[in-house]
């Protein structure tokens, strides 16, 4: 079964390769990609969007989610995974110089400037890791449930192992380092499709684009309003509605074996940090880098009539962080006796 969707997935990758991109061919193209998306998403849950072929197809490492933020480390064999959690949270994950070395998902947790930080050393995925080799949809599902993600890799080996694990975590619907496209789409009962456009649009979407591809999904009456310029593929992720967008941080492992041109060289890449995680080189740069990115707000409580308490700050995500759940950090029963709160700070 998943030999033959991947054969169609195939075909159709080749014959978008060999068709022009021009005004002309932008709705066959647009056709195209609705249809591999299609066939992809079959390919991880079965046909339906159900769980594909055995039980843990589609599912992750049973690890309970614990600390105030979960970040995964995702890399290929031995690149100083097992190492780096080691030094981070004094956990210790069996490290050796042979390939997948560890086999599970072996979580530790760290403290920083307050917050416990859960971090998950997870098996090292290979290329097809998506498609299920080497339990890489194991691996891949259990980063999706991450808040962050490190992808480690070897700084004395090739940068395209850097594009192969993108490619994996694409095409298991993680987008790394975007935000959700800024388009609502409603499904009605009639009235056909309606298509509005509030900025104009310069890559490829338009009204026949936009049919086209909602026809591909058997989506015949919607209401459809791009608020941002987006691709044929973002609005294709709109439409699929299980695309998790994580921030991703590329941590460049084994510097002590690069020379200081090459380090240049690196240092020109977006979202990156160097480091050497077995002789512990610039892991306090790394933990700053994670805290920023986590985006995690520290609020100190003050009982009545005494300085606040400086030493336990209760963690919150600065996106949208709200009294009820700060009061559901304290105790789960506090929220039924609370009546009001003074809030005061940047």
């Amino acid at each position: 079964m998943s030999e033959d969707i991947q054969k169609k997935i195939a075909e159709l990758e080749a014959e978008m390769a060999r068709t022009q991109k021009n005004k002309a061919t932008n709705y066959h193209l647009g056709t195209l990609k609705a249809k591999i998306a299609k066939l992809k998403s079959e390919l991880i849950n079965g046909p339906g969007g159900k769980s594909a072929g055995s039980k843990d197809a589609g599912r992750g490492f049973d690890v309970t989610k614990s600390g105030d933020t979960r970040i995964g480390l995702v890399g290929f064999p031995s690149v100083g995974k097992s190492t780096l959690l080691t030094a981070l949270t004094g956990t210790k994950s069996e490290a050796a110089a042979y390939e997948f070395t560890t086999l599970t998902c072996i979580p530790g947790t760290m403290k920083y400037r307050g917050a416990r930080i859960q971090v998950l050393d997870l098996p090292g995925i290979i290329e097809g890791a998506a498609d299920g080799k080497g339990r890489g949809r194991q691996v891949i599902s259990t980063a999706r449930t991450c808040n962050l993600i490190l992808i480690v890799l070897d700084a004395a080996k090739p940068v395209t192992h850097k594009k192969i694990i993108e490619a994996e975590l694409f095409s298991f619907g993680i987008r790394i380092n975007q935000e959700p496209p800024d388009v609502k789409l409603t499904k009605k009962e009639g009235g056909g499709i309606s298509y509005q456009e509030m900025v104009k649009q310069t890559k490829g979407m338009n009204a026949e684009v936009a049919r086209l591809v909602c026809k591909e999904y058997r989506i015949s009456c919607a209401e459809i309003i791009l608020r941002e310029d987006i691709t044929v593929d973002q609005f294709i992720d709109v439409i699929e509605g299980n695309r998790a967008y994580i921030p991703v941080l590329y941590v460049f492992n084994k510097i002590d074996a690069l020379t200081i041109e090459e380090l240049d060289i690196l240092d020109q890449m977006p979202n990156y940090v160097p480091i050497s995680s077995q002789h512990e080189w610039n892991l306090e740069e790394l933990m700053d880098t994670i805290w920023d990115r986590c985006n995690m707000l520290r609020i100190y409580t003050k009982p009545k009539g005494q300085i606040p308490d400086y030493d336990e700050p209760v963690i919150l995500h600065a996106e949208n962080p709200s009294i009820e759940e700060f009061c559901n950090r304290i105790h789960r029963g506090l929220m039924q006796e609370f009546s009001h709160a003074w809030v005061w700070g940047k």
